[in-house]
């Protein structure tokens, strides 16, 4: 047998390392190809499958009675944010809206976590932070911290707080807040609940000298229910202003795209301001156009 001259075995390897390489990067590519598809499919999935079934489910803070709730009385979810996200179904076709309810702090991590969650809603501000775990639509309006008291209190002033032990919403921006006025001694306390519902309640039933509540919240309430009695601090410049927004899972691109479109259509003619209007709300709480 005659040998293989050595540069022809050489030039023979060369060209098998080629095709070796060539083939690999083939490989690659399809994979990455499928790869793509499986996420746009995924992408598209919801917003079909939310059409198909009829029906959108939305994970809402518990005993919300500001943002998403279902009036026993009517029998039907009202809220701010219900009355927009039932607006915004509505125009994309679907029919019934459902709540799943969660404590205010597990929203974003049940969204994440639960796929039988379509959308997380409730008086939801948008932060940098919240934003690393999911997507926002459009803000829907605006809010800030108000301080209520009981409505004979004798404090007027965010300085008649220091002897005050004052209750806040578990989960919320305004924990933080709270904590850096115990830090300078600007309060005597803290009391954590579950809900600003329960923040409210404590002030009307003078178990707490205070509570700092959302001022979206805190209107509506006022509004709602003339049995409260508590009042808030006419004379406090907020120190924490956020915007509403929706919230929606990272890969729901075409989700979030279709509810944007809604949203920015109800601000053009005038629906959102409608709903804030119609709960208790104000221009001061509409989003300015850019």
């Amino acid at each position: 047998m005659r040998k293989i001259p050595q540069k022809l075995l050489i030039l023979i390897i060369i060209i098998n390392f080629i095709v070796m390489i060539l083939e690999g990067t083939t490989a690659i590519n399809n994979s990455n190809s499928k790869n793509t598809t499986i996420n746009n499919q995924m992408e598209k999935n919801r917003l079909e499958e939310i059409k198909g079934k009829g029906e959108i489910i939305v994970d809402s803070p518990l005993n919300d009675i500001t943002y998403f709730y279902l009036d026993t009385k009517t029998n039907k979810i009202t809220g701010i944010d219900a009355d927009i996200i039932t607006e915004i179904a509505k125009r994309l076709g679907i029919n019934k809206v459902e709540i799943k309810e969660s404590p205010f702090s597990d929203l974003l991590e049940k969204l994440n976590n639960d796929n039988n969650i379509d959308i997380s809603a409730g008086g939801i501000y948008i932060t940098p932070e919240r934003e690393e775990l999911v997507s926002f639509t459009e803000p829907l309006y605006k809010g800030s911290e108000s301080i209520v008291v009981p409505t004979f209190s004798k404090i007027n002033f965010k300085s008649d707080l220091k002897n005050a032990i004052v209750g806040v919403e578990k989960g919320t921006v305004f924990v933080t807040l709270t904590e850096k006025w115990k830090e300078n001694n600007l309060i005597k306390d803290i009391v954590i609940y579950e809900t600003s519902a329960d923040v409210l309640n404590a002030v009307n039933r003078n178990e707490i000298d205070a509570g700092i509540v959302d001022s979206v919240i805190v209107k509506y309430s006022l509004l709602k229910d003339k049995n409260l009695l508590i009042r808030m601090i006419k004379d406090y410049t907020p120190e924490v202003y956020g915007t509403v927004g929706i919230a929606i899972r990272k890969n729901d691109t075409t989700l979030l795209n279709a509810f944007n479109e809604k949203i920015n259509e109800m601000k053009a003619d005038g629906t959102i301001y409608a709903i804030l209007v119609n709960n208790g709300l104000d221009k001061a709480n509409m989003i300015s156009d850019k």
